[in-house]
Formats: structure tokens, C-alpha cells, sequence
């Protein structure tokens, strides 16, 4: 845990600048953490206690510049703020010192410290998971496109996989091929501890359109099956009069027979 002097003023949020004013390199350093984001607050709608955060400053030290990570996911803090408040920053002596147990950078063509400097940083906080996630294959000393360390000793340890499992936040993180906002690419996504995909809300919203088309093509076969069996009552019922009519033509009372 980080620790603060007692006798320290400590600034608030609404004090402390809520940006450093440097500019996205590129749209997957939004796109991504925007769609890891999505699923959760489908996955985790009736939750009131996590936080994820998008190129959003993280204090974590008085008189310290805040880190600017792509995404990290902060639990245990409150969802909003009391009265709905949406936060400025997220300022750890604000936060009862919850440092986020997952951080991601997404790097881009321009060196942003993804494997020295914020990893050291990251390591120093104390955050429990750190993904490095390299979209365009940026070469970054022979780096793999996607990387998940964990925080052992206070030093990050490489997972292997394309699925990592993360227990302490009962959450896998891993990347796969899809489609998201009409751009098919490879891209982050949350797992189970089976390493089964969870949904996105499109998805959700997909299979619930698909759902709703079956529903409405069994209630359509259900309406001409009706129909059907009734023209067949009909025809039998004809049939009948027809019969009825050709008897009594003859002189024979059917009611009589």
C-alpha cells in the first residue's frame, strides 16, 4: 500500500489537473478499452462496486504527475460517486487507497514507455495486472502482440496464453478475432474461467433479434397450420352439405339415415 504523510495536504480531484493534454496516438487506444468496458457494464449492470477507467489520470502519490493508462479497472470502489458523480480523476487517497488490480496500454508507433517506464510505475502502485497490447504489431524489442504480466514479489511475472485468467478478479482477458462497430480486426475481450468469450452487448442484442425472428417464424407456421386445418374443416363441412343435398334430391332424409 502507498503511503501518504499524515501531516500532508492531500489536493482533490477537482484540484488536480484531469488531463495531461497529450493526444490518443490512434483509435484503438479508445475503441478497445471503450468495448472491454461495454461488456462489463452489460456483464456487471446490478454491480455498484467497480470502476473502469479510459485514458483517464491516475494519482497515486501527492506532488506526483498523475499516469495516464489506455484502460485500468479499479474494485471494491464505488461505481459513481456519491450523488452520481462522475469522477475528474481517479486520485488513490480519494479511492481508501484501492490501487487498480488491472491496467491496460495499447501501444502505439510512438514509444510510450508500455515495457520500462509504466511498467515500473505500475509495478511501484502495486497493480495487480498488467496487459501490454501491441495492435499493429509495433516492433518493441521483439515484444509479442499481446502480453499479460502479473505482480509477484513486486516484480511482473509474463502469463503465457492467449487467455489469461485473472482469479483475484474473476475475469480473463485474451484476443480473438471479431467485429465491433462495423470494423473487423482482432481485439480485447473478457473470458470466463473456461475461456469462453462473454458477450459484448451487440452480441446480446444479436442473439435476442435472433431469438425474436424464430419466436415470429414459429407463431407465423403456428398461424398457417391454423389456417390450413380450418380450410380443412371447411372443405370437410362442404363436403357434407354437398352430400346432404345430393340425398335429399333423391328423396332420402340424411337425418333419417
Amino acid at each position: 500500500m502507498i503511503q501518504y504523510n499524515p501531516l500532508q495536504y492531500l489536493p482533490t480531484a477537482e484540484e488536480l489537473p484531469d488531463s495531461d493534454d497529450t493526444p490518443v496516438d490512434n483509435e484503438l487506444q479508445i475503441l478497445i478499452p471503450n468495448l472491454l468496458r461495454a461488456i462489463l457494464a452489460w456483464l456487471w449492470v446490478e454491480r455498484m462496486d467497480w470502476f473502469l477507467g479510459i485514458n483517464m489520470g491516475v494519482y497515486y502519490s501527492p506532488g506526483v504527475d498523475a499516469i495516464v493508462p489506455d484502460g485500468f479497472l479499479s474494485l471494491g470502489v464505488e461505481r459513481f460517486k456519491t450523488g452520481g458523480k462522475l469522477r475528474l480523476s481517479y486520485v488513490l487517497w480519494q479511492e481508501n487507497d484501492i490501487v487498480p488490480q488491472w491496467v491496460l496500454e495499447v501501444v502505439s508507433r510512438t514509444p510510450g514507455g508500455e515495457y520500462d517506464g509504466k511498467m515500473t510505475k505500475y509495478a511501484e502502485m502495486g497493480v495487480l495486472y498488467y496487459t501490454i497490447y501491441n495492435p499493429d504489431y509495433w516492433k518493441r524489442d521483439q515484444h509479442d502482440p499481446f502480453e499479460v504480466y502479473r505482480l509477484v514479489n513486486g516484480v511482473y511475472v509474463r502469463q503465457e496464453g492467449m487467455r489469461v485468467w485473472m482469479p483475484e478478479i474473476e475475469l480473463g482477458i485474451g484476443c480473438e478475432r471479431g467485429t465491433h462497430e462495423g470494423c473487423t480486426r482482432e481485439w480485447l475481450y473478457w473470458y470466463d474461467q473456461l475461456g469462453n468469450r462473454l458477450p459484448t452487448p451487440a452480441n446480446v442484442i444479436e442473439q435476442e433479434r435472433q431469438r425474436a425472428e424464430q419466436e415470429q417464424q414459429r407463431a407465423e407456421q403456428e398461424r398457417q397450420r391454423a389456417e390450413q386445418e380450418q380450410q380443412r374443416a371447411n372443405q370437410l363441412e362442404q363436403q357434407l352439405e354437398d352430400l346432404r343435398a345430393k340425398l335429399l334430391k333423391q328423396g332420402i332424409e340424411p337425418d333419417s339415415l
